[in-house]
């Protein structure tokens, strides 16, 4: 069998220093087998004239604007003429040279979804985040596995459907759930890193969380109303154990005292019920 194709499509609008990360990180690549393509929104920092410097090496790139992140991503899907898809967004870069030769090799059995970990970078340090092997509903009520290290199969986006572009934040989280929570799409964790993430955008910024929870519970209205009750009951429950935890961390010093005593209440608590 050929060995898969690979579109990687970056999507930049006004971020030339992030993009040349990201582009320099592609152009290493010991894979050839590699589509590039870049969807710029009409930047005006400096990113056309990298791109223009390196049109030799991009498959294809254009810069117009655009109606969002959602909708500069659909544009690469249409054109994209990949086996499978990654999206690595302008400032993500793939973590090693060999990373999508190393990919490649463990994904013989043409599943619709092979997702790998990523390297969240942040200001001043790195953090690995490792997903599960088992994916489900469970999962995807808190969390969601990484676009930038995700390789989708082309044709899943024309059995299921694009990426809404009504919403700002959580339209990969939606495809993802639907997926593989409704359709049942097959998925593999690879075990490697795929990519370094730029923790520093929209669905990473906590003053965005409250919009993007708003989105996610207009996607659940629609493809998963029968699940809106729960959802809703154990948000409640993970709002309140969350204010909880914030009042306690307003007053530590009483909240150290309250540990020491319930931790001495049960030391000495078996000898208690043995001398009585």
């Amino acid at each position: 069998m050929s060995e898969q194709k690979i579109s990687i499509i970056t999507v930049n609008y006004n971020n030339r220093t992030g993009l040349e990360k990201t582009m320099s990180s592609v152009f290493s690549q010991s894979a050839t087998n590699i589509e590039f393509i870049v969807i710029d929104g009409g930047s005006n920092d400096g990113s056309v004239k990298l791109l223009n410097q390196n049109a030799d090496k991009i498959t294809y790139w254009i810069s117009e604007s655009d109606r969002g992140i959602y909708h500069a991503m659909n544009k690469g899907i249409k054109i994209a003429t990949g086996d499978y898809i990654l999206f690595l967004n302008s400032g993500d870069w793939l973590h090693s040279d060999t990373v999508i030769a190393q990919s490649l090799t463990s994904m013989n059995e043409q599943l619709d979804i092979y997702y790998g970990d990523i390297i969240y970078d942040e200001i001043h340090q790195q953090n690995k985040r490792a997903f599960p092997d088992q994916l489900n509903f469970a999962f995807f009520f808190e969390q969601n596995i990484s676009h930038q290290a995700s390789f989708i199969k082309k044709s899943l986006f024309k059995t299921i459907f694009l990426y809404n572009e009504n919403f700002k934040i959580v339209s990969d989280w939606e495809f993802f759930t639907y997926a593989i929570c409704k359709r049942e799409a097959s998925y593999k964790h690879l075990d490697i890193i795929i990519t370094n993430y730029d923790a520093t955008g929209i669905s990473s910024n906590t003053d965005n969380h409250l919009l993007m929870n708003s989105e996610r519970e207009t996607s659940l209205n629609i493809h998963f109303p029968e699940f809106i009750a729960d959802y809703n009951y154990f948000k409640q429950l993970r709002d309140k154990k969350t204010e909880q935890f914030l009042y306690i961390k307003q007053y530590p010093i009483a909240y150290k005292c309250l540990k020491a005593i319930i931790n001495l209440i049960l030391l000495f608590l078996p000898k208690f019920k043995k001398s009585s």
